[in-house]
């Protein structure tokens, strides 16, 4: 009986310490990817939600092992990235110097990662498109510069080739005037200055 709970605990001992390293799997070596477009709305309000969005196409021959998107916010003031929408205070008060720009209402689907700045998106075909995109909210008003880069791995071991447009940046203005909104006949909140109904 104590030689069957002993090899039970050393199971159970490597399964959570993790005996292979997270990126035992990662080929080596350069990959050819490309951002063929990318947007995200310039002028913003407040608690209006908003899109980001990156269209991104693997033109490699090979599979590329793990699209990956980090995602850095500078300005408004403050000091350092603190993560994909957020920028650090310099108030050495807080505890948390994180303060957000944005809400991240909902993310890319099933890429979340340790890092609070960066999306692991799977595997890509050679020749594939994928859309990538971000729902938003802003909650902080300011001028702020939002930059993305796209890899082929999480790692590091997998990168992109050069002369491929991977990385960009969008310069935004986050104003804090309300956002038009008005209630229509069907009792339903309507932003925006859209036609009567």
């Amino acid at each position: 009986m104590r030689v069957l709970v002993g090899v039970a605990l050393a199971c159970l001992a490597l399964a959570g310490c993790g005996s292979e390293r997270q990126d035992a799997d990662e080929p080596e070596g350069e990959f050819t990817l490309e951002v063929v477009e990318a947007s995200f709305p310039e002028r913003q309000t407040t608690a209006q939600p908003a899109v980001m969005r990156l269209s991104v196409r693997n033109t490699d021959d090979r599979d590329l092992p793990n699209l990956t998107v980090t995602v850095n916010t500078e300005g408004g003031g403050a000091g350092d990235p603190a993560g994909a929408f957020a920028v650090a205070s310099a108030d050495p008060r807080l505890a948390d110097r994180s303060t957000p720009v944005w809400i991240v209402d909902r993310g890319p689907a099933g890429g979340d990662t340790a890092a609070t700045n960066t999306w692991a998106l799977g595997p890509m075909f050679p020749g594939e498109t994928r859309e990538v995109e971000w729902r938003l909210t802003a909650v902080r008003p300011g001028t702020y510069t939002v930059s993305y880069s796209v890899w082929p791995g999480l790692q590091g071991k997998s990168r992109p080739a050069g002369g491929q447009r991977t990385t960009g940046s969008f310069d935004v203005v986050i104003s804090d005037e309300p956002v038009p909104a008005r209630v229509n006949s069907k009792g339903e909140v309507v932003r925006g200055d859209g036609g009567r109904d």
